[in-house]
């Protein structure tokens, strides 16, 4: 798996298919295959209708009297690959290049199957019920493959996973002192380090001051390198867009928000903190913190 990701030998050919398929005209079918409506990728749901249904009609294959159901589940599976492909192809033509190599020897695998049970269903309906359950055993043997290069994909890779999840494990709770106001330059973004936590700081007027989690949700790219478009931040890697005052994810790959800091203007300091629920707050041994209202102290808040 490690010289596979390492393998630059096939990257042409790969350039030339990410291509193509960024030039699909998806529309918002794009975010809808990512599954940014959904909260995470898509694709992995789609892979249990295929997967479920050639599995099970392998089990039948090997019980007496079930041929026409056996049939019936390679048919199953054949309808639902073509879905599950769709959505695999827009996600990957967003990963890092060593992601692609292993992504791409997935889908050739996975295509691979699909011929192999097409293969199945047509001899089993010119009755050569043998030819068909073998057929069927070698496509799933060669599906068996590819799902193990996807779970590499997810797990070793880390393809599709939240990569800002970690942000409220690493924040301590309460305020943290982020810089004077004057450090943050009106319209321009700038990035701070929490901790362990690089933060992005985008200063909107005056008296707004938003601020996320720098590194992307979707593959962790560097959002202060990003494109400022109205009240909107957009990932310089993969184009996702986020909204500044909340991190709401408008638009894909990224399938999850960035995390959001409350902002607090206090004596021309910038202080940040995430929003915790009270249960955790009180189990971590402090109570619930309110922010400073407006006042004649002069404190403002976002």
């Amino acid at each position: 798996m490690d010289r596979l990701e390492r393998y630059a030998g096939g990257d042409r050919l790969l350039d030339a298919v990410q291509r193509a398929v960024r030039a699909l005209p998806l529309g918002a079918g794009r975010d809808a295959l990512h599954g940014r409506w959904l909260g995470h990728p898509l694709h992995p749901i789609l892979v249990q209708v295929p997967v479920g249904a050639w599995t099970s009609a392998a089990l039948l294959d090997l019980l007496p009297g079930r041929r026409r159901s056996a049939g019936v589940l390679v048919a199953l599976g054949l309808a639902g690959a073509g879905p599950a492909a769709a959505a695999g192809w827009v996600d990957w033509a967003e990963l890092h290049r060593d992601q692609q190599r292993v992504g791409f020897v997935h889908a050739v695998a996975n295509a691979t199957a699909v011929v192999l049970y097409t293969g199945s269903l047509s001899a089993r309906l010119r009755g050569r019920s043998l030819r068909g359950k073998w057929l069927g055993f070698l496509g799933l043997t060669v599906a068996s493959a590819g799902g193990a290069l996807g779970g590499h994909l997810a797990y070793r890779q880390a393809a599709g996973a939240n990569h800002a999840e970690q942000v409220p494990h690493l924040v301590g709770s309460g305020w943290h002192d982020l810089g004077a106001v004057g450090d943050f330059p009106i319209g321009r973004a700038v990035r701070r380090v929490l901790g362990d936590v690089p933060v992005l700081v985008v200063r909107e007027n005056e008296d707004t001051v938003h601020a996320l989690a720098e590194h992307c949700s979707h593959l962790g790219g560097p959002l202060s390198e990003g494109h400022l478009e109205d009240g909107c931040v957009r990932c310089p890697w993969h184009g996702s867009l986020f909204r500044l005052s909340d991190g709401w994810n408008l638009e894909g790959p990224a399938t999850a928000p960035q995390p959001a800091f409350e902002v607090q203007l206090s004596a021309g300091r910038v202080r940040v903190r995430l929003d915790r629920p009270a249960s955790e707050q009180q189990k971590n041994g402090s109570p619930p913190e309110k922010a400073t209202p407006l006042g004649s102290s002069g404190e403002r808040r976002r």
